[in-house]
């Protein structure tokens, strides 16, 4: 098991030299950019933007269709070019290069769905953003980036990032075919990626990883407020060759780039302390290019999903859950436990 352990570490392309101080370090620029976002704003604007870090109902109150009327915090239409800018800091800093221009692209879509639909909720500056508690380089709060498609959550105790989930990200059209922006493919890694891996599996790998004919209308997990394992679970790691193992790990790895180096070096760690030999893989739907599919990998702490059948199979939802660590809830409520 020592050398599976080994094997699984070689494959996979984070590195996992990282480092408590490391991770601080990205949470120290993230209370440092929120403060500046807050700074900049009105009164006004300051109160829309925050709530106490125990307001349990509005932390959990999060999902990814457009229900505007219902968001909290304060929305970019609200926001002068100075503020969209500091705003603009606190999401580079919270994100990778790589998961910052996601953001950028999902955000652009609902230009497209404009030019297609006509309807005024499609609008690229219709995105939440909410803080939690009071942004400190050592203090317990919270974030939250919020609109079609996006749900970004981050949770900080004493210093240390403790949740970045529920970490939903979706694209439609997943594949733009009008305007400006015709061919780009959104989300693309967590498709072809994906499609690429299941290919690879030999007849009695994918009986067992192949789990339905069709694929659901959308993600299990939807909205949920805390989720559980799902069943059936697919196919174990363990039952990989190393070349499928190095492609079911490039898969999580475009998940955990979305987030800076350190941080997804950090979550892949903690993945290996839960046991990369656990994880799993399970497929519903087409395997060619243009079908509807789903998939999920799995481990003993976390799940993510992805489905594309909505839109003529061009509507993609994806997203990162942990069983007992989404919104840091679990780890802050034995945080205070502990403190009282």
């Amino acid at each position: 098991m020592k050398f599976f352990q080994f094997l699984l570490t070689l494959c996979c392309i984070t590195s996992i030299t990282t480092t408590a101080g490391a991770v601080e370090s990205v949470v120290y620029k993230m209370q440092k950019a929120a403060n500046e976002f807050l700074d900049s704003l009105p009164p006004e604007l300051q109160d829309k933007a925050t709530y106490p870090l125990d307001d349990d109902e509005e932390r959990t109150n999060w999902h990814f269709v457009p229900k505007y009327g219902n968001r909290k915090g304060v929305v970019l239409t609200d926001l002068d070019m100075t503020q969209e800018i500091k705003l603009a800091e606190l999401l580079a800093v919270s994100l990778s290069a790589k998961g910052h221009d996601k953001v950028n692209k999902i955000m652009d879509l609902e230009s497209v769905l404009y030019i297609l639909e006509g309807a005024n909720h499609r609008d690229p500056e219709l995105y939440f953003t909410t803080i939690f508690g009071t942004p400190s380089a050592d203090g317990n709060w919270g974030w939250r980036y919020e609109g079609h498609h996006l749900s970004l959550n981050f949770t900080i105790a004493n210093g240390k990032l403790l949740s970045t989930t529920p970490n939903f990200w979706g694209a439609n059209p997943a594949r733009v075919t009008v305007g400006p922006t015709t061919g780009q493919r959104t989300l693309k890694g967590e498709e072809f990626l994906a499609r690429s891996f299941v290919k690879s599996l030999n007849a009695t790998q994918l009986k067992k990883a192949h789990v339905a004919e069709e694929a659901p209308q959308d993600i299990y997990t939807s909205a949920d407020k805390s989720v559980s394992p799902l069943d059936p679970p697919g196919i174990r790691i363990s039952d990989l060759n190393k070349k499928q193992i190095f492609g079911l790990t490039r898969v999580i790895q475009e998940y955990l780039a979305n987030m800076p180096d350190d941080v997804a070096s950090n979550r892949w760690e903690k993945l290996s302390y839960a046991g990369l030999e656990k994880i799993t893989f399970a497929w519903a739907g087409g395997l060619e290019l243009g079908d509807a599919h789903y998939y999920r990998i799995q481990g003993p702490t976390f799940v993510i999903e992805y489905d594309n059948i909505q839109n003529n199979n061009n509507h993609i939802h994806a997203v990162w859950r942990e069983f007992d660590g989404d919104f840091g809830r679990d780890i802050l409520r034995e945080h205070y436990a502990h403190q009282h």
